[in-house]
């Protein structure tokens, strides 16, 4: 038999807070999709941060509410029910350990698949839970998350100049496309006083691979990220609203104009945090690299590679470890 018992507080990678309790920061880009210089904002915003808020977008709130309802259905499960759906292999049910290579976090996930063939048959087991339903929910979010996306995708390409303007969306659009989908939950640690003027990491800091993330939580905070000056601040949160991370291959592509954002999640004492984030990424078979109409003039800044290649390797690695370091050319 399997005992399962708590790992102490003590387990688990802190970090401790300034003198000053830190603040949000108010400065994140607002990107209003309704508005016709929507383009030219979101370069800048991906140029600056890597990072930005996105409002007035046509996903519909019905379609995010019954995701968050069969997702906090699922997470209030007892862990031995839970357990049921995992192990994470790497999809399915996860708890605290994040990776193959020590990473741990206060956070519980379910990581799915996009394509349309995955088997939701491990969800069936357990008490309480209908795999369909959770089908259907993930199904219609995604789609509805996809489409804007590949909008603001678009819109992108249209702001640097390229075409056609599907250049990066186009990878997304692919009935190949190797996208995934995270439901992270980060329940409340009361034991976090005991750590006295520490904070508990729930995800610790990386950038996402991927071309694209697109992150939606409940009105918990605890999302920080990495500004270009060494300082991390803290994203206030907004459960009608959605946030995008530039992701490593975006930065390849653009031949490092757009960085990837470093970020990562605090957990709070009290109230639990859920979130839902989609990765946009290639089909393994594509290359990446930087794309031609943008490195006229100048040197390209990294070897070519397959999403497959950059995958199994950034898989090797720990979170914070910076992956595209042996993408690199010398110049």
């Amino acid at each position: 038999m399997v005992v399962l018992t708590k790992p102490t507080i003590d387990h688990f990678p802190i970090v401790k807070n300034s003198f000053k309790s830190p603040s949000f920061f108010n400065d994140i880009p607002v990107i209003d999709l309704s508005k016709p210089d929507s383009k030219n904002l979101i370069v800048n915003a991906c140029e600056e941060f890597g990072f930005f808020k996105v409002i007035n977008h046509d996903v519909p709130m019905e379609f995010i509410s019954k995701l968050e309802s069969e997702a906090i259905k699922f997470f209030s499960s007892p862990l031995p029910e839970k357990l049921k759906a995992g192990p994470a292999d790497p999809f399915g049910y996860g708890n605290k350990k994040i990776g193959q290579n020590g990473d741990i976090g206060w956070v519980e996930y379910i990581l799915l698949s996009t394509n349309s063939e995955f088997n939701y048959q491990k969800f069936a087991s357990v008490l309480g839970v209908n795999p369909e339903n959770i089908r259907a929910a993930v199904s219609d979010y995604v789609s509805a998350v996809k489409k804007m996306s590949c909008e603001i995708l678009e819109m992108l390409a249209e702001g640097l100049n390229i075409h056609p303007t599907n250049v990066f969306s186009k990878l997304l659009m692919d009935e190949k496309s190797d996208s995934v989908f995270r439901l992270n939950h980060y329940p409340p640690c009361p034991d976090i006083q005991e750590l006295n003027a520490k904070n508990l990491i729930g995800f610790g800091e990386h950038t996402d691979p991927q071309i694209i993330s697109v992150l939606r939580s409940n009105n918990t905070s605890g999302l920080q990220i990495l500004l270009k000056n060494g300082h991390w601040i803290s994203v206030p949160s907004d459960q009608n609203s959605f946030f995008i991370n530039v992701g490593d291959s975006l930065q390849v592509m653009t031949n490092g104009r757009f960085k990837s954002v470093k970020h990562r999640v605090l957990t709070n004492s009290v109230k639990s945090r859920l979130s839902m984030i989609y990765f946009g990424g290639p089909p393994l078979t594509e290359k990446i690299a930087p794309l031609p109409s943008l490195i006229e003039g100048t040197d390209s800044l990294y070897k070519e590679f397959t999403w497959f290649e950059y995958k199994k390797s950034a898989y090797k690695t720990r979170l914070a470890d910076n992956r595209l370091v042996r993408f690199e050319k010398n110049l």
